[in-house]
């Protein structure tokens, strides 16, 4: 009998800027994860996302509908997944409903490894 193939851990990438896209999935495939990048809340709300640990890296500032929205229509939808917004210069408003949510932020530019602690404390906890 063959054993399962250990699944790497999916992260899904949203943010509209084509080379944040591309230098997060590269970076993150490097550490080691499946990375699926989307170019807005809509797009990712159009994919069923798989049964498999993943973690949500959510840019606020979206054109359409913004990161914090597009997470709170997948929890209505009951995706449980942990989720990491990432922005720059959030207002007040965006921290609180970030804190609500049990969302962390990580602010951009996104320097050294902390999106990547806070994926693996996500995936962790």
């Amino acid at each position: 009998m063959i054993p399962p193939r250990l699944t790497r851990p999916l992260i899904v990438v949203v943010d509209d800027d084509p080379a944040v896209r591309g230098s997060l999935t590269f970076s993150l495939e490097l550490d080691g994860f499946d990375v699926e990048a989307f170019e807005s809340g809509e797009a990712l709300l159009m994919r069923q996302l798989p049964d498999r640990p993943t973690c949500l890296v959510l840019d606020q500032k979206l054109p359409g509908i913004t990161g914090l929205e597009a997470l709170d229509e997948l929890r209505a939808r009951r995706n449980d997944s942990p989720a990491i917004l990432i922005t720059s210069h959030p207002p007040r408003a965006v921290i609180e409903a970030a804190e609500k949510a049990g969302v962390p932020i990580v602010e951009k530019p996104l320097l050294g490894d902390t999106l990547v602690h806070d994926i693996h404390r996500a995936l962790d906890g």
